[in-house]
């Protein structure tokens, strides 16, 4: 009896192993890249007989030794509502299979922002998003330090619904409903992304093997006692605490009396009202008069954005907390909590380095139904903590920024999947080095299209927004710098660049603005990949040539015509002779040229547009596509010499 119980379970155990099974891409609602053969693979056991089934035709393979399978499916025109059935010593259904274009889809936070961050700008678009053809595969956050893998857990596809695309990424979910509009071809959108991560993490090991540094730095990581070590260091801990949270009864408690609190002006940072080179945590209250019309509606508030992190309590009770300074604060609240009258708003903020406080120029409203209550004014604050100074110095290992981590993770179990192209929005994290993104973006499109190995395949990126404070002399900036490079970018075969440099904000790095740049993206996509005969980007510098006293600028992308978008005359033209030191410039428009000069240089060499972290700009053409910003220095510019290229 005991031997038949041995056997049964041995025969249990490896008729489970010989189930065959697929990577989960490969799953219902999936979107496969119509027009072109595809990949279907998988495992099972060594040497296994394996069958798919498609339309009432079968293709037969058998599973290598080492337990590998791939059958690939010939070219299919675009269709809906198919279903996949694979046998081996089981059977795989499957089910409401689209083919039509798939895109891979990638970068940092403002390619991962999905819908619901921007919910307010784009309710109405959320609400009619009822597109069962337009698909999302969002990849979770996932490091490998030495070697890729071969499939992505917990992932699948979503179809477009109100309730799926909250999570859908915004500027992807727009990009695919315009090209979707337009050829009503089913749209498969695979979003592998991470906020806050370099060029470096997204390309393959051997796409960085000609940076000397870099790869040296992912031989270094495949050592796991090196790695380890940075586990090891101690942190330096401070040995006060929060009075806020110390104290009884807590702050934000309704039976607490408030003692010693000072005023202070929501929006705007502590340190420019008297709080000075504080890195801690400061509390913030008021009482907020609640009229009776606000009673039995759904409420929200509106914080704005809080740097870095922030708790709120409504009337004692705990409503909403985000850990980090990015996104725009936008709490629902509970049912019941607000009362007719007064009402006690009480905030934690924390910021450990640079201005803390409440970014202005962001809602700070309470909104119930249609009726709205302003919260910008005077509050009162107390500070709740100071942290101490950290001396020394405390090396610490981001994982997710290290070189090629990402790639081996989130995009090689990717790459035998047939798509259409790739759409990629990042730089932010490489601003502060922006002299070798040029040759690191260029390497990272020619790594993806050979790992990819399905040809040249198209590749479209957005140029930087602008951000930060403005400047109103001409200045240097290397948000600058690595817009420059990324334009360098497209000397690449076939790709395409979307200019940003008007839908940023100064005070947020995830501007709200998603759908412009998914649909300059899909403008993009409809002249490069679908050989529409558009203007799908704004003027682009071609040339520019020394004429006596000015610079005379020519363009390629001048559509029907270049315009100042607000006719005032042309802003962000800078010009400067052998010194290199730039003015503002006088720039007008001459047919389809710009002629640059000032009349304190006589000898002009050089001319900048837009070369500014947060630059104004009305320089477009009539199709409504900004310029791309642009710089001439470092070339000699004469009559027989002018300047070109990128």
């Amino acid at each position: 009896m005991k031997n038949k119980i041995i056997y049964f379970l041995l025969f249990f155990s490896i008729s489970s192993i010989a189930q065959i099974r697929v990577p989960s891409l490969i799953s219902d609602n999936m979107v496969l890249q119509r027009d072109k053969p595809i990949k279907v693979w998988g495992w099972a056991s060594p040497k296994e007989k394996i069958s798919l089934t498609l339309n009432k035709k079968t293709l037969k393979t058998t599973a290598t030794p080492e337990g590998k399978w791939e059958i690939i499916l010939p070219a299919q025109a675009a269709a809906t509502s198919q279903e996949i059935v694979l046998k081996g010593k089981n059977e795989i259904r499957i089910k409401n299979v689209a083919f039509g274009d798939v895109y891979f889809c990638s970068g940092q936070s403002n390619m991962v922002h999905q819908m619901e961050l921007h919910h307010v700008l784009y309710a109405k678009d959320i609400a009619e998003a009822n597109n069962p053809d337009i698909r999302h595969f969002w990849i979770p956050t996932m490091t490998q330090l030495s070697g890729p893998k071969d499939d992505i857990p917990n992932a699948s596809w979503k179809v477009t619904n109100p309730e799926n695309v909250r999570q859908f990424s915004a500027v992807a979910y727009f990009f695919a409903k315009k090209i979707y509009d337009k050829y009503k071809i089913p749209i498969g959108l695979i979003n592998a992304s991470v906020g806050g991560t370099p060029i470096e993490a997204w390309t393959s090991e051997e796409g960085l093997k000609d940076f000397e540094s870099i790869y040296a730095t992912i031989q270094k990581n495949k050592d796991t006692a090196f790695v380890n070590r940075f586990s090891r260091f101690p942190r330096p801990q401070t040995k006060s605490e929060d009075k806020g949270l110390a104290e009884s009864p807590k702050w934000f408690e309704m039976n607490y009396q408030p003692k010693g609190w000072r005023p202070i002006t929501v929006p705007g940072y502590w340190e420019d009202q008297g709080i000075k080179d504080l890195n801690g945590v400061v509390w913030y209250r008021k009482e907020v008069e609640v009229p009776a019309s606000f009673m039995g509606k759904p409420a929200k508030v509106f914080l704005g954005r809080i740097v870095d992190a922030d708790v709120l309590y409504i009337n004692g009770k705990q409503v909403g907390q985000t850990t980090y300074m990015y996104p725009q604060r936008r709490y629902p609240l509970p049912d019941g909590l607000l009362k007719a009258g007064k009402n006690i708003f009480v905030v934690k903020v924390t910021n450990n380095g640079g201005k803390g406080g409440f970014v202005p120029d962001k809602p700070y409203s309470l909104i119930a139904g249609n009726d709205t209550l302003d919260l910008k004014g005077t509050w009162q604050y107390k500070v709740g903590e100071a942290f101490a100074p950290m001396g020394g110095f405390f090396p610490g290992f981001s994982a997710q920024n290290q070189p090629a981590v990402l790639y081996n993770a989130m995009a090689a179990p990717v790459t035998p999947y047939s798509i259409k192209g790739f759409l990629w929005y990042q730089g932010e994290s490489n601003a502060g080095r922006p002299q070798i993104y040029a040759d690191l973006q260029k390497a990272q499109i020619l790594d993806w299209r050979k790992q990819w190995n399905q040809g040249e395949l198209p590749f479209l990126f957005v140029q930087l927004p602008n951000f930060m404070d403005a400047n109103y002399l001409p200045s240097e900036s290397q948000w600058a710098e690595l817009r420059e490079a990324q334009l360098k970018a497209t000397e690449v075969p076939n790709t395409a660049m979307a200019v940003g440099i008007d839908l940023g904000e100064w005070n947020d790095i995830h501007p709200d603005n998603k759908k412009d740049v998914g649909e300059r993206l899909a403008l993009a996509a409809q002249k490069l990949i679908y050989s529409e005969n558009v203007v799908a980007s704004g003027p682009v510098l071609k040339n520019a040539e020394i004429a006596g006293d000015k610079i005379i600028l020519g363009f390629e992308n001048t559509g029907s015509g270049l315009i100042s978008k607000d006719q005032e005359p042309l802003r962000e033209f800078a010009i400067a002779g052998a010194n290199k030191k730039f003015i503002w410039a006088k720039a007008e428009i001459v047919g389809d040229k710009i002629e640059v000069s000032d009349p304190k240089i006589k000898k002009p060499l050089y001319v900048r547009y837009a070369w500014a972290d947060n630059p104004d700009v009305n320089f477009y053409n009539k199709e409504g596509l900004p310029a791309s910003p642009f710089r001439t220095d470092g070339q000699d510019l004469d009559e027989k010499k002018p300047w070109k290229g990128k």
